[in-house]
């Protein structure tokens, strides 16, 4: 799927590569702020698989949902980059010898969320 997804492609641009919950901040002074950027290029559905990997299917549809209605996007395509990401995550935790166990957990809700 996740080749599938980056051969598909139409539109690529910079993106934070890390954007969730935990790294987007509110400043008395300059608002919202989006921290600990990684500088990944690809298309916009891309950006939202950190912040889609969450433990409650209905929330998860909730935010794809407003994800794609607000910011033009193709719903499918946030749901799988989403699903791909976190496989991807839980290969990264095997490969560090970590443990795998909360990204296999979310690829598991978002399957649930694709169906």
């Amino acid at each position: 799927m996740f080749a599938e997804l980056a051969e598909s492609q139409r539109t690529r641009c910079l993106l934070h590569g890390d954007l969730h919950q935990a790294n987007i901040l509110f400043d008395d002074q300059r608002g919202w702020l989006a921290i600990d950027p990684k500088g990944v290029v690809g298309e916009p559905a891309y950006e939202f698989g950190a912040m889609l990997r969450n433990p409650k299917v209905e929330l998860a549809k909730r935010r794809v949902a407003i994800i794609a209605e607000r910011l033009g996007l193709d719903r499918k395509r946030v749901e799988a980059w989403a699903y791909a990401q976190a496989v991807l995550s839980a290969v990264w935790c095997i490969e560090d010898g970590d443990d795998p166990t909360r990204a296999i957990e979310a690829s598991k809700l978002l399957i649930r969320v694709l169906a």
